[in-house]
């Protein structure tokens, strides 16, 4: 039987991608035996048992950019994940460990190398992530979605095989009517999907709440407005008279296939998996990353299409004056939705979570001829 250690976590950037991994292996061969490490209090440790895998966590943790004594505690709980990792590693055996970024993927990948484990590496970003670089030197094969990695990676080991992709969104297209009345919009009328993500993003809710006297006298267009949970209650609350009938506020998007399926429009962070997604889904997109991120790796990733005409990008401190201009510009030219929908859909990588799992099996065959 072949066993299989899929480690990292942290965001859903990095465990979406991982659960597409796993599911594409088992879609491959059934009988595999996979295997999750992530961080002992991250989301992984949730949201991978709710997709049917076991998990074991490490008390691994992020160095503070700042000298304080918090960072005695990170490389304490460091050492104790590189033994759990170790335990781990001779427990389980597996045939090939995989590293999807974050934390957990640092300790397990180390040792799975020493250990004469062969490593595999997915880098989602066009910017390589920490970890990910720290494990490149070990790493059999490293697969990318982006052009120009050998920048961080040895060219003889890059693979592009793009980013996995939840599949319920790959419908997205075929579900148009039933996202209109889930999320009751009128199916008349252009739609504007803007979503900061599950807990928000704060100078975009800032962009949208200042402007909704702009948006209440946009003729034929609505918008579908996810601010997230954590400014949820308070604009809920402040807007509860004043929201436009135009304008459909939710904390969450429960169903994300659906968000997708009405908007003719979406503006969004730029995550390597929304970026994936937006490029298969052939939507016109108005991306502003995140400038919370490591490395700024948000913009890189905007800039990668805007650089391809592909998607138009806005600095997260100027979304408050730009975005209204920029959407009555796109509104107002079908023309020019049409021209961004081309060139990112020109981006689209289909089956990355198929090609990456065939890049794993062919290393367990590769190990298997050895022994």
């Amino acid at each position: 039987m072949i066993r299989i250690i899929v480690s990292g976590g942290g965001t859903g950037g990095h465990i979406f991608p991982a659960l597409s991994i796993a599911n594409a292996l088992k879609r491959l061969d059934g009988e595999i035996e996979i295997l999750f490490v992530g961080a002992e209090g991250k989301m992984e440790m949730e949201k991978v048992p709710e997709a049917g895998f076991p998990i074991e966590g490490l008390p691994v943790r992020g160095l503070q950019r700042r000298l304080t004594w918090q960072n005695v505690k990170v490389l304490v709980n460091l050492c104790r994940s590189l033994r759990k990792a170790r335990k781990i590693i001779k427990q389980f055996r597996p045939d090939v460990v995989v590293g999807v970024g974050g934390y957990a993927s640092g300790p397990i990948g180390r040792v799975a190398s020493r250990m004469g484990v062969p490593l595999v590496l997915q880098e989602q970003n066009s910017y390589a992530g920490v970890t990910n670089k720290l494990l490149a030197k070990k790493a059999k094969k490293i697969c990318v979605a982006y052009e120009g990695m050998e920048r961080f990676f040895d060219r003889e080991k890059i693979v592009f095989t793009g980013n996995p992709v939840r599949k319920d969104l790959l419908q997205a297209g075929e579900s148009r009517p039933e996202g209109f009345a889930y999320y009751k919009l009128d199916p008349k009328k252009k739609t504007v999907l803007v979503t900061g993500g599950s807990l928000g993003a704060g100078m975009i809710n800032k962009a949208i709440r200042e402007n909704l006297s702009v948006i209440g006298n946009w003729k034929n267009v609505q918008v579908l407005w996810q601010c997230g949970g954590y400014y949820y209650e308070q604009l809920e609350r402040e807007l509860r008279d004043k929201l436009p009938a135009n304008v459909v506020l939710t904390a969450f998007l429960k169903r994300m296939d659906l968000a997708y399926a009405c908007a003719d429009i979406v503006v969004a962070r730029a995550g390597a998996g929304t970026i994936s997604e937006l490029c298969l889904l052939k939507k016109t997109a108005v991306l502003i990353p995140s400038p919370n991120v490591a490395e700024d790796h948000q913009t890189k990733n905007a800039m990668a299409l805007v650089n391809k005409k592909a998607a138009i990008a806005i600095k997260d401190a100027e979304v408050a004056d730009r975005l209204m201009p920029v959407l009555s510009e796109l509104l107002e030219s079908e023309q020019k939705r049409k021209d961004l929908s081309v060139n990112i859909a020109q981006l689209a990588i289909e089956d990355s979570d198929i090609k990456i799992a065939e890049e794993i099996l062919k290393l367990v065959g590769e190990k298997r001829k050895k022994v």
